[in-house]
């Protein structure tokens, strides 16, 4: 009972950036609602809102979607807009968001020696950028109301050791842990906490686009032998927004099934193992 009640979120409302693509984002506003939450559910795509999203207002949970671009100043101030009338309409208060939004394309996938400025900048924006700023706007309105908070970003496994062939994308996530962790100390007095979870790889309909089902490679590179589940990701985020984890901040919790403790997925020619095809990993290698 007192695990249960650590991980309640009543009377909260959560934000989660990225929030309609039917992976991890839709899975954090689920769980999120059902411990209690009321969650403001952002993306860029209205239809995505309406098709993930959408059933879980149905279902009865509190949960009120925007159509954002997160990634932009107007988009967050949208956002923030609607936090507030959430809040004046339920008597609850900001205390939460999550930051999923980003990700990569397969076409992002290339040996460093064929990154232009122009992928480089789209991979920060998307992955960093969205996410500080929306952290930056969230952070001064959970101070401005007395706190205290909790901010958890996705990172990823390829900002936490190496990230062959896609260099951009993986050196973003890793500039989002370093991000967690002064957010963390700036904001610590405020009773604001700043974590982040980095997930390996997790079977969502993202990542199908180029990593396919082998679940004999799967036991060769992961100590647990499978790949990750969306209410996996989302349960790790769940307890780094809960009371549960009230003394942990500025921390990034790998949750991989031990695939950073193998760390066997590259072949011979330094590619990965879990890319789909021998002739996409003929196209990204290039030079």
């Amino acid at each position: 009972m007192v695990a249960e009640a650590g991980l309640r979120l009543d009377g909260r409302i959560v934000v989660v950036s990225g929030a309609g693509g039917g992976g991890i984002g839709t899975t954090v506003t689920r769980m999120a609602a059902e411990a209690g939450a009321t969650v403001v559910a952002v993306s860029r795509s209205k239809a995505n809102l309406d098709e993930h999203v959408g059933p879980l207002a149905e279902r009865g949970l509190s949960v009120v979607s925007v159509s954002a671009d997160a990634s932009t100043d107007d988009g967050i101030a949208t956002v923030l807009d609607q936090v507030r009338t959430v809040a004046a309409n339920t008597g609850a208060r900001l205390y939460g968001l999550v930051n999923v939004a980003g990700g990569a394309a397969p076409a992002t996938w290339m040996p460093s020696t064929r990154v232009t400025r122009e992928d480089w900048r789209a991979l920060f924006a998307a992955n960093l950028e969205t996410a500080f700023f929306m952290s930056q706007a969230v952070a001064a309105e959970i101070r401005n109301n007395g706190g205290p908070g909790s901010l958890v970003s996705i990172s990823s496994i390829s900002g936490m050791n190496t990230a062959p062939y896609h260099i951009a994308y993986g050196t973003a996530k890793a500039a989002v842990v370093a991000m967690t962790r002064t957010m963390a100390v700036e904001l610590a007095l405020d009773g604001i906490r700043v974590n982040a979870v980095a997930p390996g790889v997790t079977e969502t309909a993202a990542s199908a686009t180029y990593v396919d089902a082998d679940p004999e490679r799967d036991r060769t590179a992961i100590a647990m032998g499978r790949r990750g589940t969306p209410e996996e990701q989302a349960g790790a985020i769940l307890f780094l927004l809960s009371d549960l984890s009230g003394y942990i901040t500025g921390q990034t919790l790998l949750v991989d099934g031990g695939l950073n403790l193998k760390w066997t997925h590259l072949g011979a020619d330094n590619t990965s193992l879990f890319l789909k095809d021998e002739s996409f990993r003929s196209t990204i290698s290039r030079f």
